[in-house]
C-alpha cells in the first residue's frame, strides 16, 4: 500500500483496540497462523516510537512480538532472557541467571521499558533491569532496532519496550493458568511450578486489569544429569518471585483518556545451594550442592508506578502525558570480594544497588499539515535518579549517594513527500547533571577502612542527538528504508567511582564520566508477498568514547574506548498452507575497540558485548480446530577472537510444544532443549575467565501448562 495513502493510526478505547490488533506477517499465532484477516487490518501502532508510527513504515528495523509468540515460548521456558533471544534478532543467547549483563542488542546496551517507563538504571548498572516484571502481564514487546534517543538516556543498543495487558473485552474476563516444570529425571530438587491470575472488566467510562502471579523453581540440571552451578550475584533457579499488577482507565469523553497502574515485583533466591567452583582449563564445569551460603540471598524488588493522560483532539493536536515512579532494589549474594571480621571470624560482605527515579514525558503531535502530508511530534522529559551501592552487613557505602537530573526536549518531523516516498527527521537536544558529594572509596582487602578520599563535584553535560531516515515504497511488495539515529547513554557511573584508587581526584574533572553518544546508520528492505515475508537489514554502531568492560582481580572495570559495531540481521516467514507456518532469522555481529588509545580499532570485542552468529529456524502447525504444535531450532555458530581463552564453541538447541484445547480451558506440554545438548553457555565460554562462572546450560526440561479464560 502506498505510503500517503495508509490510514493513520488513531487511539482505540482499549476495549476496541483489543479488538482491532492486527497480526501481521512477522507476528501470526502459533495456533491460527491462517489468520487471514491481519491482511485487511492496520498494522500495529509502535507505542515506543514518541510519533506513534505503524509498524512496517519506520526507517528503522522494528519487531513487535505478539502475546501469541509470548505464551508460544512461555510454554517452553519461564526464563524472560531466553524468551528474548528466542524472539529478537541480534540479541545475545541467554545467560540463564538473575542478571542480563552481558545479554546484548547489537552489540550495545538496549533500554528496556515497561508502558514506556524506563527500566535502566543510568549511575549503576547492576544488570537486572529485564526481570522487573512477570511476563504473564505483558501484552505484546516493542523493540526498536539500533541506537536511539527517542526515550532519553540508555538506549545505545535498542529498546525494548513491554506493553501491560490490557482488558479483554467488554464485561468482566477472568483468566487463571498453572504450570509445573521438571527436568528429565523427575528430581525433586528440580521442580518447578507458576500460578497466575488476572480480572479484567470495562464497564461504562472505566476499564480495569488486576493481576496476580507466583513462580517457585527449582534447581536446573544441564544435559550430563549434573546441578548448574549457582551464581554468587543472584539466580533464577532456586528461587522464588511474584508480581502484582493494578490498572485503571477512565474515559473522559471520546478523546480522552487518564490512566493510572502500578507494578510490585519481587524474585529473591531461597539460598538452598552454595556454588562449587569447576577448573575451566580442564574443561570441568562449575556446579552446586545442598548448603547453606553465606549472607542473605540475592534478590530484585521494584515497584514502578506510573499516571498517564491523553487527549486526542487538543486543539487539533494530539497530547500525551505521564509521570512515573521507580523503586529499584537489586541485592547481590555474598562475594569472596568484600572480606571483614566479627568476633575474629572472617566473612565476606555482599553488596546492594538502591535507586530511586522519578520523571515525567510529554509529548504533542500534529498530523494533516501540508495536504494531509507533514506530521510534527515535538516533546519534553524530565527525569531525576538517585542511587547509591552498599555494603549490606557493614552497612558502608561502595557507591557513594549520587543524584542524575535529565532535561530533554525535541522535535520531530514525518514527510510523505509522495505516495511512495517519505522523510523522517528530528533532533533532541539533552541536558544532564550529575551530583556527588565527597566520598571515600573502599579498601577491597578490608572492607571496614578507607582507601582514598575524592572530593566531589557537579559535572553536567549537553549533547544535541540528530535522526534522519527515508522509506521508499519501491513496488507494491518491496519497500527500501535508511536510516541515522543517535544513542545517548551514561558510563556506569558507581563502577568509575567506586574504581578510583589514586588519590587527589575529583568528580568534575573525571573524563571516565563523559557520557556515550553512539551513531547507528542502518540501509534495509522489506518485501512482503502475500504468504512470505523477508526483511534484510545491514547496520554500523560506532562511538567515539565508548564503553568496553573487562576483569581485573574478579570485578567488572569500565574502559572508555572507541568502538566500532557492524551486522546483518535477516528475518523472514512463509505461511506455506492455512496451517503451517516457517520462519527464520540469520544474524551476523562483529566489532572492534581502540585499546591502544591511538584513534583506529584493533582489538575485536568478545562475548561480553557481541553475540555469536545465530540461525533460527521455527515451524508452527495448527493440525486441528483443538492441536497445534510448534518446533524451534537456535544454532550458535563458533566464534573466535584475539584472545583465544575466549573463543567460542557453538552449540545447537532444539525446543518444542504441543498445544491442545479441551472442553473447558487448554493444556500444553512444552520441552526445552529437546534433545538434552550438554553444552557451556556463551557467557562462559566467551565473556569471562573464570572457574566460579562456568557455567553448563540448562538440559532438557519439561513444563506442562493449563490455561483457562472464563
Amino acid at each position: 500500500m502506498p505510503l500517503a495513502s495508509r490510514p493513520r493510526p488513531t487511539r482505540l478505547h482499549p476495549v476496541l483496540l483489543c479488538a482491532a490488533l492486527p497480526v501481521t506477517a512477522f507476528a501470526q499465532t502459533a495456533e491460527t497462523p491462517s489468520s487471514s484477516s491481519a491482511d485487511a487490518l492496520s498494522p500495529v501502532v509502535v507505542t515506543a516510537t514518541r510519533n506513534r508510527t505503524s509498524e512496517g513504515e519506520t526507517p528503522q528495523k522494528v519487531t513487535i512480538i505478539t502475546r501469541e509468540q509470548i505464551e508460544q515460548q512461555l510454554a517452553i521456558t519461564q526464563d524472560p532472557g531466553q524468551v528474548l533471544s528466542n524472539l529478537i534478532p541480534s540479541y545475545s543467547p541467554s545467560r540463564q541467571k538473575l542478571s542480563n549483563a552481558g545479554e546484548t542488542f547489537r552489540g550495545r546496551s538496549p533500554l528496556f521499558l515497561v508502558d514506556g517507563v524506563p527500566q535502566s538504571n543510568p549511575l549503576r548498572d547492576g544488570g537486572r533491569d529485564s526481570y522487573t516484571i512477570d511476563l504473564s502481564m505483558v501484552e505484546r514487546i516493542e523493540v526498536i532496532h539500533g541506537a536511539s534517543a527517542e526515550h532519553g538516556l540508555g538506549a545505545t543498543g535498542g529498546i525494548i519496550n513491554y506493553v501491560t495487558k490490557r482488558p479483554d473485552g467488554a464485561g468482566i474476563r477472568q483468566h487463571a493458568g498453572i504450570s509445573l516444570t521438571s527436568d528429565d529425571d523427575f528430581e525433586s530438587e528440580g521442580f518447578g511450578h507458576k500460578l497466575d491470575y488476572r480480572l479484567s472488566g470495562q464497564t461504562g467510562d472505566w476499564d480495569y486489569v488486576v493481576a496476580a502471579s507466583r513462580q517457585e523453581r527449582g534447581v536446573f540440571y544441564d544435559g550430563n544429569d549434573e546441578l548448574v552451578g549457582i551464581a554468587y550475584p543472584g539466580e533464577l533457579q532456586n528461587s522464588e518471585s511474584y508480581d502484582l499488577l493494578a490498572k485503571v482507565g477512565y474515559w473522559i469523553d471520546a478523546n480522552q483518556n487518564i490512566e493510572a497502574s502500578i507494578n510490585r515485583f519481587e524474585l529473591e533466591g531461597e539460598g538452598d545451594y552454595v556454588p562449587v567452583a569447576g577448573d575451566r582449563d580442564a574443561g570441568v564445569a562449575t556446579t552446586a550442592r545442598k548448603g547453606d551460603p553465606d549472607g542473605d540471598p540475592g534478590f530484585n524488588e521494584v515497584t514502578t508506578a506510573r499516571v498517564s493522560y491523553s487527549h486526542d483532539d487538543w486543539f487539533g493536536n494530539s497530547l500525551d502525558a505521564q509521570l512515573y515512579t521507580q523503586n529499584f532494589r537489586a541485592q547481590f549474594g555474598t562475594t569472596p570480594y568484600f572480606p571483614y571480621q566479627v568476633d575474629g571470624e572472617s566473612r565476606f560482605d555482599q553488596t546492594r544497588n538502591e535507586s530511586d527515579k522519578v520523571g515525567a514525558k510529554f509529548t504533542l503531535s500534529r498530523d494533516g499539515l501540508l495536504n494531509d502530508r507533514l506530521t510534527l511530534t515535538t516533546g519534553l522529559d524530565l527525569l531525576q535518579d538517585d542511587s547509591r551501592q552498599m555494603l549490606v552487613h557493614t552497612g558502608r557505602t561502595y557507591v557513594p549517594e549520587s543524584q542524575f537530573r535529565n532535561v530533554a526536549a525535541f522535535l520531530q518531523g514525518d514527510l510523505d513527500v509522495t505516495d511512495s516516498l517519505s522523510l523522517h527527521a528530528g533532533v533532541r537536544q539533552e541536558h544532564a547533571e550529575l551530583d556527588v558529594d565527597d566520598f571515600s572509596t573502599i579498601d577491597r582487602s578490608n572492607v571496614t577502612q578507607d582507601n582514598v578520599s575524592v572530593e566531589g563535584g557537579n559535572p553536567d553535560f549537553d549533547e544535541t542527538l540528530f535522526n534522519a531516515g527515508i522509506v521508499y515504497q519501491a513496488t507494491d511488495w518491496a519497500q527500501l528504508y535508511a536510516n541515522y539515529s543517535e544513542g545517548f547513554g551514561m558510563p556506569d557511573v558507581g563502577r568509575v567511582l567506586r574504581g578510583i584508587g589514586d588519590p587527589g581526584q575529583d568528580v568534575d574533572t573525571l573524563l571516565t564520566l563523559q557520557p556515550i553518544v553512539t551513531d547507528n546508520r542502518e540501509i534495509g528492505a522489506r518485501f512482503d508477498w502475500d504468504r512470505y515475508g523477508l526483511e534484510l537489514s545491514y547496520y554500523e554502531s560506532n562511538s567515539d568514547f565508548g564503553e568496553r568492560l573487562t576483569e581485573e582481580n574478579g570485578t567488572w572495570v569500565g574502559n572508555r574506548e572507541k568502538t566500532e559495531i557492524q551486522g546483518v540481521e535477516i528475518t523472514g516467514e512463509a505461511r506455506v498452507s492455512d496451517a503451517h507456518q516457517l520462519r527464520l532469522s540469520y544474524t551476523h555481529a562483529e566489532g572492534e575497540s581502540d585499546t591502544d588509545g591511538d584513534g583506529s580499532v584493533d582489538t575485536e570485542l568478545t562475548g561480553i558485548n557481541i553475540a555469536p552468529d545465530t540461525l533460527k529456524l521455527a515451524w508452527s502447525a495448527t493440525w486441528s480446530d483443538k492441536l497445534s504444535t510448534h518446533l524451534q531450532y537456535s544454532r550458535y555458530v563458533d566464534r573466535s577472537v584475539d584472545d583465544p581463552a575466549l573463543a567460542f564453541d557453538g552449540y545447537g538447541l532444539v525446543d518444542a510444544s504441543l498445544t491442545y484445547r479441551l472442553p473447558v480451558g487448554r493444556t500444553s506440554l512444552g520441552v526445552e532443549n529437546l534433545t538434552d545438548e550438554d553444552y557451556f553457555t556463551y557467557y562462559s565460554q566467551s565473556a569471562r575467565i573464570s572457574d566460579e562462572y562456568y557455567f553448563k546450560g540448562r538440559g532438557r526440561t519439561l513444563t506442562l501448562s493449563y490455561q483457562l479464560d472464563f
